[in-house]
């Protein structure tokens, strides 16, 4: 049970992440629709921190549970970042005018 036992040695870092996904929601859902392109390019530049954290961790990893959250927030983070650049694209060909 090594997954039970990764959870009880950092309950603390869990509440912590739970604590910053209802903030998250509580701030987005807030914001007006015309700030969500820029707050979306600001989230892409975030998430490219995050990728370059999860290749650290997975490179100091010393068991398989580590490497396999590395990997996991790897491909979670390239998918956001690449999704939100495909959403901030179209969104400001939305804005061009027609020719």
């Amino acid at each position: 049970m090594a997954i039970l036992e990764f959870i009880h040695q950092n309950i603390d870092i869990i509440y912590l992440v739970i604590l910053m996904i209802f903030v998250g929601i509580e701030l987005i859902s807030h914001v007006p629709s015309v700030l969500h392109t820029p707050l979306m390019s600001g989230a892409n530049a975030i998430h490219g921190v995050v990728i370059i954290g999860a290749i650290i961790v997975m490179g100091q990893a010393e068991g398989t549970l580590s490497l396999i959250l590395g990997f996991i927030a790897v491909i979670l983070g390239t998918l956001n970042v690449v999704g939100g650049f495909v959403v901030t694209d179209r969104m400001l060909e939305m804005f061009k005018k027609k020719k």
